[in-house]
C-alpha cells in the first residue's frame, strides 16, 4: 500500500436491469419520509477523494457531488490503491456498512488493483475471487436495505498505432457485467462509456481529462506529469457526468436528486480538496 493509501485508509477509519424487493422497499420508505438519500462509493483511486496539495488531480467519486441537488449526499469512502479483496479486507467494507441506511445506495467500483494478480494482498480472478469479493458489497447493502449498484471500472488512457482507444482491463469488467445480470442488480457500464467517449475525443484530446502537464503549469506536479490513469479536475467531472446521467436514465435516484447534468461550466474550483493528512 502507497502513503498515499495509508493516510487515506487513516482517514477513513478514524471517520469511521431488477431491483430487489428489498432495497426497493426501504428507498421507498425513506423517500416518502424525505429524509436524504446518500450514495457511497467503494472503490480505487480513479474514483477517491485527493487531498489539496495533489490538486488538479481528483477522482470522479470526488465531482460526484457538484452533480447531487439538494436531497442527496454523497459519501466517497474510495481508497487509492485498493480492490475488492483490498478493501474488504483492510475493514473498510464493514465501516461503511455500518453507516449505510435504508434508501442508501451504494457504487461499487473496482478492477484497476484486482488486476494485479502478482500481489497477493489485492490480486484477484475475474470469475472466482473478484466476484466472489463484490458479492459481499452487494449482499452487505442489500441486508441493510441500501441499494447496490456495480460500476465496471473506467477506462485508462490507451491508444494503438492508429490513433484508436483499446481496452485495457481484460476479463474484469465482463466479469462484472455477467454478476450483475445474475445478481439482479444495476449496473453502469462506466467501462464501455469512457471508452467509447476516449475513442470519439482522441489521443491529443484526452491529455485534459488526465492527469497531463508540462514542467512549471502546476504547482504541485513542477517537473511536470504524464498520467494515463488518474483524472485532472476536468476529467473528473466528465466521468462523473457519465456516472450520474447513467443513475438518472436508469431511475435508481429519487426524482429530483440530480442536477446540472447538461451544465458545461462546472469548474476544478467547485471541486472540494481536503487539507493534507
Amino acid at each position: 500500500m502507497t502513503a498515499l493509501s495509508r493516510r487515506r485508509f487513516a482517514a477513513v477509519a478514524t471517520a469511521a436491469p431488477l431491483l430487489a424487493a428489498l432495497p426497493l422497499a426501504a428507498a421507498g420508505r425513506a423517500e416518502a419520509a424525505g429524509r436524504r438519500t446518500t450514495v457511497f462509493v467503494a472503490g480505487d483511486s480513479t474514483a477517491s477523494v485527493y487531498a489539496g496539495d495533489l490538486a488538479p488531480r481528483a477522482g470522479w467519486g470526488q465531482a460526484l457531488p457538484v452533480f447531487a441537488a439538494r436531497g442527496l449526499a454523497v459519501d466517497d469512502r474510495a481508497l487509492s490503491g485498493a480492490s475488492s479483496k483490498s478493501f474488504a479486507d483492510l475493514g473498510l467494507l464493514d465501516a461503511l456498512l455500518a453507516d449505510i441506511r435504508p434508501g442508501d445506495r451504494l457504487l461499487v467500483s473496482f478492477g484497476h488493483n484486482d488486476e494485479k494478480t502478482g500481489d497477493p494482498a489485492r490480486g484477484t480472478d475475474p470469475y472466482t475471487t473478484y466476484q466472489e469479493y463484490l458479492g459481499r458489497y452487494l449482499d452487505g447493502a442489500r441486508r441493510r436495505g441500501a441499494l447496490p449498484v456495480l460500476v465496471t471500472p473506467v477506462e485508462r488512457r490507451r491508444f494503438d498505432g492508429a490513433g484508436h482507444a483499446y481496452a485495457s482491463h481484460g476479463a474484469y469488467p465482463q466479469a462484472m457485467r455477467d454478476l450483475a445480470a445474475r445478481e439482479q442488480v444495476p449496473l453502469i457500464d462506466l467501462q464501455a462509456l469512457s471508452l467509447a467517449r476516449w475513442e470519439a475525443l482522441g489521443a491529443a484530446a484526452t491529455e485534459s481529462y488526465f492527469l497531463w502537464s508540462a514542467a512549471g503549469e502546476l504547482p504541485n506536479y513542477p517537473d511536470g506529469v504524464a498520467d494515463n490513469t488518474h483524472f485532472q479536475a476536468h476529467g473528473a467531472i466528465e466521468v462523473a457526468r457519465l456516472v450520474a446521467r447513467e443513475l438518472h436514465g436508469q431511475r435508481l435516484l429519487p426524482t429530483g436528486s440530480l442536477r446540472r447534468l447538461g451544465d458545461r461550466h462546472i469548474t476544478a474550483a467547485e471541486l472540494h480538496w481536503p487539507p493534507a493528512a
